[in-house]
């Protein structure tokens, strides 16, 4: 049956990088507000997910995660001048076959998550943490620029006939910020969950077959649960 979407924005095709993350700009200012931020890019298969999330390290084509980090490095050079110290912590995972792997361990496929009830959820309504998965500090753009550069060596990505690099996981990037101020005795905690969600696909136009086919029924069955979240 038909259904209706309403959108609050659409972008086209003459649209920049700089223009999309205008648009997300706020979120990242209300993760160093102490707020726990999450964003997913969805999409079928070659739709863009990927390259609107990381982007490419040419000029202007920045992803949405390299520009948060960026703004969120800047707002904190200026905060410390009001008296604030900020830590930034990163980690990098992906769901790859619904297994948890660590993208900043090196080499492909090599950061696998064996640890039971890896994902801890604080009972205060803190942030949600990956047990097990590596913690790199960010101190400079250079610092973020070799986080992203890692993970994007370590993600599961293949051909197939719809998208020549597929992405055949879910990558979530998860940013803890904690701030404190001294003369106010104030402290607060925000993070920020940049999710690249892995493209829907038919099977009979992606034409994957054997390991290709089980990543896609995997990941069209946990899409299908993501919908019932939202739903719920």
């Amino acid at each position: 049956k038909p259904f209706e979407f309403n959108f609050d924005k659409v972008f086209t095709p003459d649209s920049t990088q700089s223009d999309i993350f205008a648009q997300v700009s706020d979120l990242v200012q209300s993760a160093l507000d102490g707020y726990n931020v999450c964003l997913f890019s969805y999409g079928q298969t070659g739709a863009g997910k990927t390259h609107t999330m990381q982007g490419v390290s040419a000029p202007g084509q920045e992803g949405i995660i390299p520009r948060s980090i960026a703004k969120i490095l800047k707002t904190v050079e200026t905060l410390k001048e009001q008296g604030w110290e900020y830590t930034l912590e990163a980690s990098f995972v992906e769901v790859y076959n619904e297994q948890l792997r660590d993208l900043l361990v090196e080499g492909k496929g090599a950061g696998k998550i064996t640890e039971n009830n890896a994902i801890q959820h604080a009972p205060n309504g803190g942030h949600t943490i990956i047990q097990g998965a590596m913690r790199m500090t960010i101190a400079s753009e250079q610092d973020a620029d070799a986080i992203v550069a890692r993970a994007a060596e370590s993600r599961a990505v293949e051909s197939t006939a719809m998208n020549s690099t597929s992405s055949r996981s879910h990558s979530i990037f998860m940013l803890y910020i904690s701030g404190c101020h001294e003369a106010t005795e104030t402290s607060l905690k925000g993070s920020l969950n940049l999710v690249d969600l892995a493209g829907s696909e038919r099977l009979a136009r992606s034409q994957a077959e054997g390991q290709r086919a089980k990543e896609a029924c995997s990941i069209n069955k946990s899409l299908s649960s993501l919908g019932d979240v939202f739903a719920a």
